[in-house]
């Protein structure tokens, strides 16, 4: 993996991080627990507790190194802040108006998107299109129904 800053909301370090926690002191603990108890059953290679076990280890571990390496290269953006931001970045809530009406999305890091919650990526297109917008910047983004208008109305 490189080692390249990850932009990250304080939320959403701090949901990963939890996480990272929750597996590295709960889970984990948990699955080598069963994984030992299934291993003095006996006859290993008809165990299926066993290598249900072993595989939810190796999956465990391979989140646990993913999450580490996130939140060591986290770069951490506030989500909005006191003072009046003037361009869209990570943390921003951005109000948008389009041909089907007002919208408000969350610009986010890539590790916290969810476009149900209406938390996209900057990495996303329109993620891509809205960073650096002001108040009043209008920008088309390519959508599978065709392109779409947006003016930034807002940007807290």
């Amino acid at each position: 993996m490189k080692d390249t800053p990850i932009k990250v909301t304080q939320e959403g370090y701090e949901a990963l991080k939890n996480e990272l926690d929750q597996l590295v002191n709960v889970k984990r603990p948990n699955v080598v627990a069963r994984l030992e108890r299934a291993r003095n059953e006996g006859d290993l290679s008809e165990n299926s507790d066993y290598t249900n076990a072993r595989e939810e280890l190796e999956f465990l571990d391979g989140r646990i190194d993913e999450l580490k390496h996130v939140v060591e290269n986290a770069i951490v953006h506030a989500n909005g802040s006191s003072s009046k931001t003037t361009t869209v970045d990570v943390g921003n809530k951005v109000k948008v108006k389009t041909d089907s009406g007002e919208h408000v999305f969350h610009i986010v890091g890539e590790w916290e998107a969810n476009p149900l919650e209406k938390k996209i990526s900057h990495e996303s297109p329109l993620g891509k299109a809205l960073s650096g917008c002001k108040v009043g910047d209008r920008v088309e983004v390519e959508a599978p129904a065709g392109m779409i208008k947006y003016e930034v109305l807002e940007i807290e």
